[in-house]
């Protein structure tokens, strides 16, 4: 199957590359680099240095590509920046948005995969959220992942495309952005391994549901490929656990001792600083994993201490 990865240069889209590559498929690649990197790029692929807000530029993409499915990555994904620039916000998530699923209804695109935020839009919640909860969204980004929604819904009901949004939780794993601030695991490892003290925004009491990346990309694969009863279909991708910034500290901290004590270097690892609570911020944010489980087969097989030593010892590679 061809399929166009937009963001597959990125952290999560150059994954669901390496998933669609080893199943045989045919991937694309469209990023603008923005925060994509080339390194993550594979020679292999074809490559579209384009902004997915030029209508131009999407319109011949898709005509030399012919995709048969498109699973779109590319983002603002920023909460911080969101809230002090939510019209870019806007332009990037929600126009860019539009952009593809015009091309895909034009071309005859099969199945519409949107990696939307299961905790941008639940908002707080203290337990597991269901796809059927209501929608809550704090922030500016969270605000345009339930206008996206809304979006596929339409083209969906509208236009007859098939379409996925797949609510992720908080992602982590190799090849996260350090240079950011919505990748605190890449963040905390990178700063560690150097000796330096990452910041905890708030008290480190806030909780988040993490989930590796490469169960994230294999639902990605599934949702691609798998028949739906409904045109559009909302999924959580997540694990239900809860982990607060202060525990996902400590447990960085002890994976990173573990490199240096292989190393049998002396060196210690510093203990976090504190800074103010963030803008836009969540308390809690869990999501399940139950329908998922349900009607992709799917569910996350890499637990958090492993997945953050695989993490810990990818950036300490680097």
């Amino acid at each position: 199957m061809r399929v166009l990865v937009t963001g597959g240069a990125g952290f999560i889209g150059s994954h669901i590359v390496d998933g669609l590559l080893a199943a045989g498929d045919e991937p694309y690649i469209v990023d603008d680099l923005s925060t994509g990197r080339r390194a993550n790029l594979r020679p292999e692929v074809p490559f579209f240095e384009v902004d997915i807000r030029d209508p131009g530029q999407m319109a011949e993409v898709f005509d030399e590509v012919r995709p048969q499915a498109v699973c779109h990555q590319a983002a603002q994904m920023s909460v911080t920046l969101s809230m002090r620039e939510p019209a870019f916000d806007a332009e990037v998530n929600i126009v860019g948005l539009l952009r593809l699923l015009e091309n895909s209804v034009r071309t005859q695109v099969s199945r519409f995969v949107f990696a939307s935020s299961g905790g941008a839009l639940y908002g707080d919640v203290e337990t597991p959220a269901d796809e059927q909860h209501p929608q809550s969204p704090l922030s500016a980004y969270g605000i345009s992942k339930a206008v996206g929604e809304q979006y596929l819904k339409f083209f969906a009901r509208e236009r007859g495309l098939s379409c996925v949004a797949l609510r992720y939780a908080n992602v982590y794993g190799p090849r996260q952005n350090p240079e950011g601030e919505a990748g605190v695991v890449a963040i905390f490892s990178t700063k560690l391994l150097s000796g330096e003290r990452p910041t905890i925004f708030g008290d480190g009491s806030l909780v988040r549901d993490y989930v590796f990346v490469k169960d994230v990309a294999a639902a990605n694969l599934l949702a691609i490929q798998k028949p739906f009863a409904n045109a559009f279909t909302a999924i959580n991708i997540g694990t239900g656990i809860g982990t607060t910034v202060q525990g996902l500290a400590n447990d960085i901290r002890a994976a990173c001792q573990q490199v240096w004590d292989r190393r049998n270097s002396h060196q210690s690892v510093p203990e976090p600083g504190y800074g103010p609570p963030r803008a836009g911020d969540l308390r809690s944010s869990l999501i399940s994993p139950a329908l998922a489980r349900q009607i992709l087969g799917w569910q996350p097989t890499v637990t958090l201490a492993a997945g953050l030593q695989e993490t810990v010892d990818w950036f300490a590679q680097r």
